[in-house]
């Protein structure tokens, strides 16, 4: 998958998750990201990317996330309320693009 986009090092928040850290070594991917509400809940999906290994990455939101109220719930999964997350990791050349996706459950 290719996204296109300037990454930005300074955000250190995923857009439309403003309680959602990003893991050190990434950057926001630019306009890659969408995020509305629906009748069920809000539906977020945001981009990252940087030369961090997949493993780095799912540490750091397995240390994270539960002080933020989430989860475990699957692989690469987390629940919170009446929300799922889920990270999707893509390596390409050495750069791990991160996909995080959060929805109604």
């Amino acid at each position: 998958m290719l996204l296109i986009g300037a990454a930005r090092a300074e955000n250190r928040f995923l857009p439309g998750m403003e309680d959602m850290p990003l893991a050190p070594g990434l950057s926001v991917v630019e306009d890659a990201s969408l995020a509305f509400d629906s009748p069920s809940g809000r539906i977020v999906e945001a981009y990252a990317a940087g030369k961090v290994v997949p493993e780095a990455i799912r540490k750091f939101y397995a240390e994270t996330l539960p002080a933020l109220g989430w989860q475990p719930a699957g692989e690469d999964g987390y629940t919170r309320e009446a929300e799922r997350l889920d990270l999707d990791l893509f390596v390409k050349e050495g750069v791990t693009t991160l996909r995080m996706t959060v929805r109604p459950r």
